[in-house]
């Protein structure tokens, strides 16, 4: 048993924290429904990755002891976090536009050549508050300091990747499913206020959790 990495039991605790967090509504599964919703399968997807990418950079940045740096300096994320909220705010805003003024023009414009669902999922994560908290509250009491912390890590990122790919993506993939019914008018104007209704809402939980 010394020979792995991490405690089985520990891990184990882990795996049932990390689920319960993974299914739980926020900002990135918020962001995921929306994605879904308005740009389809294949963006939620992209976005789906994009997120998931920047969990895996501050699980990096968390092995070179920038999360302690982090917890030192509390205003350099809250500004961090204001930015992803402003631009969670500024996607809500466009779509709230698009469905209260130009039905049309909303629905031929679902995906943008200039949109990046990758980009924008990575930029939501990574002003992400609830990752602070779990960086800072949730991992560490499963952190053995017995044993070495990089391999720890490897362990704890691959659990926390991998339930997160699969609750984002059936969030997104759930969204993308009710986009089949766009060609309806009616639908596609209360779509596409929902849709930015998500994107506020998910703006709003970051600043809430970013205080």
């Amino acid at each position: 048993m010394s020979a792995l990495p991490v405690d089985p039991a520990r891990y184990g605790a882990f795996l049932v924290s990390m689920f319960v967090l993974a299914i739980t509504p926020g900002p990135a599964n918020l962001f995921a429904i929306a994605t879904g919703m308005e740009r389809g399968k294949g963006a939620a997807l992209r976005g789906v990755v994009g997120m998931n990418a920047a969990t895996l950079v501050w699980f990096a940045c968390s092995a070179l002891g920038l999360g302690a740096l982090i917890l030192a300096f509390p205003k350099a994320f809250h500004v961090l976090a204001l930015a992803g909220a402003a631009y969670l705010v500024w996607l809500g805003l466009q779509s709230l536009w698009a469905g209260i003024k130009d039905v049309e023009r909303h629905a031929s414009a679902r995906v943008r050549a200039g949109r990046s669902a990758f980009l924008d999922g990575f930029m939501v994560q990574i002003a992400n508050p609830k990752i602070l908290l779990f960086f800072s509250a949730v991992l560490p009491p499963f952190l053995d300091v017995k044993r070495p912390l990089v391999p720890q890590l490897i362990m704890f990122a691959c659990a926390t990747i991998g339930m997160d790919l699969v609750s984002m993506s059936a969030y997104g993939l759930g969204g993308a499913a009710l986009s089949t019914r766009m060609n309806a008018p009616g639908f596609r104007r209360g779509f596409a206020i929902l849709v930015g209704v998500l994107l506020i809402t998910a703006a709003g939980l970051i600043l809430s959790r970013g205080r």
